[in-house]
């Protein structure tokens, strides 16, 4: 039976993979992640124990955690562990980037005394921050369109910066060991479970909590938003495709919405009835972002299914559960771009 690792498992599309996998593919399933974000919760609990999942806690910034993942040899080993979050880039972009790039040190060279049939890296549309707003390229954006951003001075980009290093460290190192590499630029999941520190989940808890006016930050701003069950079959897919050996992969859905769309929907669906109020956005937030996920048809046969409408209210649902549980958010939350901890230095 195929043994498949994921590293940074207990995560929101790590636990979204984990179920794919668990529910379609027969695999003997390790999931490794430090627990940080706040992930180890009842639902990862009982994935593993409906499942049989074997869970290693560990730090993968630390070169010696990767000595718990040689006891096995692995077949498939997706890479997802890093460090997200506007918040964080903008407060603590130091910490983003030792974190990251210490993650992307220790596991490639993991990939020497591992040697794993296949190993996908999970990188972001965050990649492309400088393309539309500098540069006339095409959106739908392609996975042709080169990577930029708009200044490395500007923590708002450390998250994409380590992500660039990541894909050039997995494409050199699993060219030069012969282990069949992949990348997915991920275009905006969402869905249950995925945390405190995005646009989705802050605008439910400013509803909830009973914000009037509803602000919109960055209201004319577009995005595209795919569900997590999507973006987890799309990433198995690609890992598991036989021609996706060094080819890069946008996992997303291509339906553009503009940010004010997404906040009025998400107030239909919660019941909010009060007004809005259009407000700046984050600082180095691009104006438009929408993925060409045409390779992924093509290629793939990935076909993401789940509507806006249908995700925004399974999503809803699961927040609105928590806060109504009287849980605590343990790491991110809404903060307004004001209150960050960002000055303009340059």
């Amino acid at each position: 039976m195929k043994r498949v690792l994921i590293l940074g498992g207990a995560g929101f599309i790590g636990y979204n993979i984990a179920q794919f996998l668990s529910e379609n593919r027969k695999c003997e399933l390790t999931i490794a992640d430090d627990f940080s974000s706040g992930a180890n919760d009842s639902e990862i609990q009982s994935l593993c124990l409906r499942h049989n999942i074997r869970l290693i806690a560990a730090d993968f910034s630390k070169q010696e955690s990767f000595k718990l993942l040689l006891d096995t040899h692995y077949d498939d080993v997706y890479v997802l562990a890093s460090v997200v979050g506007v918040n964080r880039c903008i407060e603590e972009p130091e910490e983003v980037i030792r974190i990251n790039t210490a993650i992307i040190h220790y596991t490639t060279e993991w990939l020497r005394i591992a040697r794993p049939s296949r190993v996908l890296f999970a990188s972001s549309s965050e990649n492309y921050a400088a393309t539309t707003d500098l540069f006339d390229y095409p959106v739908p954006t392609d996975e042709k369109v080169p990577l930029c951003i708009a200044d490395t001075r500007h923590p708002r980009f450390t998250y994409a910066i380590t992500k660039i290093l990541g894909e050039a460290a997995f494409f050199a190192y699993g060219q030069k060991l012969g282990i069949h590499t992949t990348v997915v630029r991920y275009q905006n999941i969402y869905g249950p479970r995925m945390g405190f520190k995005h646009a989705i989940p802050h605008i439910i808890e400013r509803i909830y909590n009973g914000e009037n006016p509803v602000k919109i930050y960055g209201a004319d701003q577009t995005r595209a938003f795919c569900f997590c069950t999507d973006g987890a079959e799309g990433t198995v897919l690609a890992l598991e495709s036989d021609i996706s050996d060094q080819q890069v992969y946008h996992i997303g859905n291509s339906d553009e919405i503009t940010i004010e769309t997404l906040t009025r929907s998400i107030g239909t669906i919660m019941g909010y009835t009060g007004i809005y109020e259009n407000a700046p956005t984050y600082p180095g937030s691009v104006s438009r972002r929408c993925p060409d996920i045409s390779k992924a048809k093509n290629e793939l046969g990935y076909n993401p299914s789940v509507t806006l409408n249908d995700g925004l209210e399974k999503t809803v649902s699961w927040y609105r559960a928590f806060f109504d549980a009287g849980l605590s958010i343990e790491m991110g939350g809404f903060k307004p771009p004001e209150a960050l901890n960002y000055q303009q230095k340059i």
